[in-house]
């Protein structure tokens, strides 16, 4: 996985690049200060994520986010800044993420954790050998896999439609693929599911499993006392939360037990989450 760096303040850049080698496995091909540099860059370079500064001269960072969007091939971007009100405009043009300075070394690993199982996810589960030339690569929807030919740190799997998985909450189990295997947790073991169109990611302590269901179709599966409908692409099981962060828009990242990631709640669901949080 190949990324860019983009800020002018040279102790920020040097700490922000010192976490992405310390904590994954992504290559920075690329440093910049000034914002056209990166655009004459990125159209003859391809490039898989952006780690990019707002405030940078030339071209400021949300704008320059705005152009590459629209590029056919769109690197994942993560707005790194000390600035909260463009958070919107952040989401607007689907960025990654949006991580606030001063850095925090948890919220930097948990954003790399996730950016490098979602690049994972995207691109390499598909054909591991042709994963890198092709942006579209995508994932059966019905046929469980055929091979062992996982993605590194996760387990390729969907929920088996048959009547034995239709009432867990009754049962208490899920039964998940796994390679070429039926493989039985536990529902309390899930800690939280994220939806990506069809696609759902259900995370374990341990693992990861890619579940061919809408995340409504998954949540179905789940009882509904302890797991809540947190965000339109996120399902948690509330009975994991350690730590509630108060958000931008008067809004919550959630913070689970054994887990560096971070769970959102949409400000749709704010006040549902805090009648039963009792906040």
């Amino acid at each position: 996985m190949k990324a860019i760096v983009v800020e002018d303040e040279f102790l920020a850049r040097q700490e922000l690049e010192y976490y992405i080698q310390t904590y994954s496995n992504i290559e920075i091909t690329g440093s910049f200060e000034d914002g056209l540099d990166v655009l004459r860059y990125v159209q003859d370079h391809e490039i898989d994520a952006i780690f990019l500064d707002i405030n940078i001269p030339s071209l400021d960072g949300v704008l320059l986010a705005h152009n590459i969007s629209k590029f056919s091939r769109k690197p994942y971007i993560i707005f790194i800044t000390a600035y909260k009100e463009h958070a919107a405009e952040a989401f607007e043009i689907e960025a990654f993420d949006y991580i606030l300075k001063p850095y925090s070394e948890s919220r930097i690993t948990s954003m790399l954790h996730k950016l490098e199982a979602t690049y994972a996810r995207d691109y390499m589960q598909a054909d591991p050998g042709t994963a890198s030339a092709s942006s579209s690569a995508s994932i059966p929807a019905t046929a469980p896999p055929q091979d062992g030919n996982d993605s590194v740190g996760s387990s390729r799997a969907f929920v088996r439609p048959s009547a034995g998985t239709a009432t867990p909450a009754l049962q208490g189990k899920l039964s998940l693929w796994k390679n070429d295997n039926i493989h039985v947790i536990s529902v309390d073991d899930v800690y939280y599911a994220s939806a990506s169109e069809k696609i759902t990611e259900v995370f374990t302590r341990r693992d990861r499993y890619t579940v061919h269901a809408s995340i409504t179709d998954f949540q179905a599966l789940l009882p509904d006392d302890y797991f809540f409908r947190c965000h339109r692409s996120y399902v948690v099981n509330m009975s994991k939360i350690r730590e509630i962060v108060p958000w931008f828009n008067s809004t919550y990242l959630l913070r689970l037990h054994d887990l560096n990631d971070e769970v959102p709640v949409s400000r749709s669901k704010v006040k549902e989450f805090r009648q039963l949080m009792h906040i």
